[in-house]
């Protein structure tokens, strides 16, 4: 699945073009690299997002093309 998807779906971030302009500032790194908004993601991947002064980390835990509000948060974990 491609980062910026997993992010939207997730609920990580809002809204698709908000992680595609992310990734693409190079504010999101995927197992510690930069990644762009199409790199592929896996379950055990570990994703870290700088928002300001803070960072975000989390590890995949499952994929889903799409999934409901309550389900979003089932799709990683805080690391």
């Amino acid at each position: 699945m491609r980062l910026d998807k997993f992010l939207k779906v997730s609920r990580l971030i809002k809204r698709r073009t908000v992680a595609a302009e992310a990734c693409d500032a190079g504010r999101v790194t995927v197992n510690g690299r930069v990644a762009k908004a199409g790199a592929q993601v896996k379950a055990g991947d570990v994703i870290a997002i700088s928002f300001g002064d803070k960072t975000v980390t989390v590890r995949v835990k499952a994929l889903s093309e799409t999934t409901k509000k309550e389900d979003a948060d089932s799709m990683f974990e805080y690391v």
